[in-house]
């Protein structure tokens, strides 16, 4: 009985608690601050994206990139979305080309690198869609060299 007892007190008290963490806004994360960090662009479906870049799951580029290495990342290949890197010649203003973004039901911060190439004697386009990338593939003007490095690139602002 006396066990009872503690543990229905133990459970009214830890009630408040709860409360308290479900109603903070920021869900017991600690108090909130700014911080600046480098952003970056990237086309989707032909608008600019705003992005962050904070980790990847390739030792040399978080070296080169000066981002946070992680090998686990590299776990999430087969569930990332794809983030199109142009190699060599390109377009005036090309940006990276994102395959999703926040609001669409695919989207994810976690973006697997897939490097496009664009063929000899071709003149490079701007690229702004991933469907885009695709059907210049097919026609055989670029390459997709998909890869294995999956990055943390959160969109922060879209369009």
């Amino acid at each position: 009985m006396k066990t009872r007892l503690l543990l229905g007190m133990l459970m009214l008290a830890a009630v408040p608690v709860a409360v308290a963490l479900a109603a903070s806004p920021n869900m017991g994360m600690g108090p909130m601050h700014r911080a600046s960090v480098p952003s970056f662009l990237g086309y989707y479906d032909g608008h600019k994206d705003t992005f962050l870049s904070t980790d990847i799951s390739n030792a040399a580029s978080a070296k080169t990139e000066h981002v946070n290495f992680s090998h686990k990342l590299g776990a999430s290949s087969k569930t990332a979305e794809e983030i199109y890197l142009v190699n060599g010649r390109s377009a005036s203003g090309q940006l990276p080309v994102f395959s999703s973004e926040p609001g669409e039901s695919t989207y994810t911060p976690l973006w697997h690198e897939e490097f496009v190439t664009w063929k000899a004697g071709v003149t490079p386009q701007l690229l702004v869609k991933d469907d885009q990338i695709t059907q210049l593939q097919k026609q055989g003007m670029l390459s997709v060299r998909e890869t294995s490095i999956v990055l943390n690139c959160p969109i922060i602002k879209v369009g």
